[in-house]
């Protein structure tokens, strides 16, 4: 299996969440596929871009094929509240927040190899080459992590429209109300499962 992973958000927006997304390669681009054909989409799969009809098809898609998803959350008014109220800098919390969804994946593992894939989009590339050789090193021998160009990628694009989800009911936005109806579902059966970031060591 592979693990591919994408954010969305920032402190300064109230709120980053980020999506650890549990699928095949092939089944991934069988979902991304289908998504495609049916909803003429070109250029690449965004969360922020999609229509909540679109959003909700492709969660459906993501449901029907078994997958599964941690997103963890990170709000700005939590953060805020711990002791001296210094808000993490985007890259450090971008860390922990992955730290938590891979950490919350590879337990249950069960010392199966798995890759973790992670958008290259965000960071300067030196700096998250350091991000992946941490969660390397986290690994411990299970498998790899690498960078992906997320438009290459169609775990990473599914990744981003989970990530958006949760943001989007994170801040309240306005369209908040129905995607937390369209992903309700998922949270009841435990297909994704959310990680709130309290504080940052």
């Amino acid at each position: 299996m592979t693990i591919y992973c994408d954010e969305s958000g920032g402190l300064n927006a109230g709120a980053m969440t980020f999506a650890a997304v549990m699928l095949t390669p092939q089944t991934a681009a069988d979902i991304h596929g289908r998504f495609r054909s049916v909803t003429g989409l070109r250029g690449e799969l965004k969360g922020s871009r999609i229509s909540l009809v679109e959003r909700a098809y492709l969660l459906e898609l993501f449901d029907r094929a078994g997958g599964r998803a941690w997103v963890a959350i990170a709000k700005r008014d939590t953060l805020a509240q711990n002791p001296g109220g210094t808000l993490p800098s985007d890259l450090s919390l971008y860390a922990a927040l992955l730290d938590l969804a891979i950490g919350r994946w590879l337990p249950e593992t069960g010392g199966v190899c798995t890759d973790v894939v992670i958008d290259d989009g965000r960071y300067d590339p030196a700096i998250l080459g350091r991000v992946r050789a941490d969660i390397q090193a986290g690994l411990g021998g299970w498998g790899s992590a690498s960078l992906a160009d997320s438009h290459r990628s169609d775990g990473v694009q599914i990744a981003d429209v989970v990530a958006n989800s949760l943001f989007n009911i994170a801040t309240g936005s306005p369209r908040a109300h129905r995607i937390q109806r369209i992903v309700e579902p998922m949270l009841e059966s435990k297909a994704i499962r959310v990680a709130e970031l309290a504080t940052i060591d």
